[in-house]
């Protein structure tokens, strides 16, 4: 019988030799900062009922990125700390989050948290599952939470029916290359059922999205940890082909780019 692929390991490993997961991001924190999107109001409601979050509920957001999740999180009054490898996100999480009291950050990975055991009531990541090793995630998932606590993953996907998203997929391909092949491989969540256990996961969705202007949409493609340094050949002509997908879909000078966001909830068992 053949082996099935760990599609989880075969990403991270090529990102390996220009410093794996803690440096993917080092080089686009500017242009996830000028374009990536928030997520719904709704989500943080699903979560807080479902959850029973009191005021000041202890909310470890793993994988904080430049913290458009952790912020929804403070704004909600909770006692939030951002888990984040990469010290350039991270930063920019602290300048996005820094107005709140209960905030507080730390250099860590989701399978490394520089928490206390039991000390949080929630576990979250946003478009971070994919890097995590997930047996080792799991594990340092329960240790960090208290005896009634959650992990919610979180993504906005891309909504694949609106015709943007596919004329993108064809820049992403050409440029993108083996790291691009490699994510959409891992793109399946069968280790979000594997990081579970036997837990079955509550699942919600809504519907999501932003309007961006033509450097917005530039930005939200580099933004991806598979696109090449803008400054490069590949890069340039990236970003030519990027312009002609806005001129194909805008109007009044926007783009309407749609998502759906996607929760799974659940204590790992």
């Amino acid at each position: 019988m053949t082996q099935e692929r760990d599609t989880g390991a075969a990403l991270r490993a090529l990102y390996e030799p220009s410093g794996g997961v803690r440096a993917v991001f080092s080089a686009k924190v500017a242009d996830y900062v000028a374009s990536r999107p928030d997520y719904p109001a709704a989500l943080f409601d699903a979560l807080r009922k479902a959850c029973s979050l009191r005021d000041g509920a202890r909310i470890a957001d793993v994988g904080a990125g430049t913290g458009l999740l952790t912020r929804g999180w403070c704004e909600r009054g909770y006692d939030v700390v951002a888990v984040e490898p990469n010290p350039a996100m991270r930063d920019a999480c602290d300048r996005f989050c820094c107005g709140f009291e209960r905030y507080r950050s730390v250099e860590g990975t989701a399978e490394a948290m520089p928490l206390a055991t039991g000390s949080v009531d929630l576990v979250t990541a946003a478009q971070a599952f994919h890097w995590f090793d997930v047996k080792r995630a799991r594990d340092e998932c329960l240790r960090v939470l208290g005896p009634h606590g959650n992990v919610g993953l979180v993504w906005n996907d891309r909504d694949m029916k609106d015709a943007l998203h596919p004329a993108l997929d064809e820049v992403f391909k050409t440029f993108g290359g083996e790291k691009w092949s490699a994510l959409v491989a891992h793109e399946d969540r069968s280790h979000v059922r594997e990081f579970f256990g036997a837990t079955q996961p509550q699942v919600w969705t809504w519907p999501h999205g932003h309007s961006i202007g033509a450097d917005g949409l530039v930005a939200l493609a580099f933004s991806r940890s598979y696109m090449p340094e803008r400054s490069s050949a590949d890069g340039k002509a990236a970003e030519a082909g990027l312009r002609h997908v806005f001129d194909r879909f805008a109007a009044n000078g926007a783009v309407k780019v749609r998502y759906e966001t996607v929760l799974f909830l659940g204590r790992p068992a």
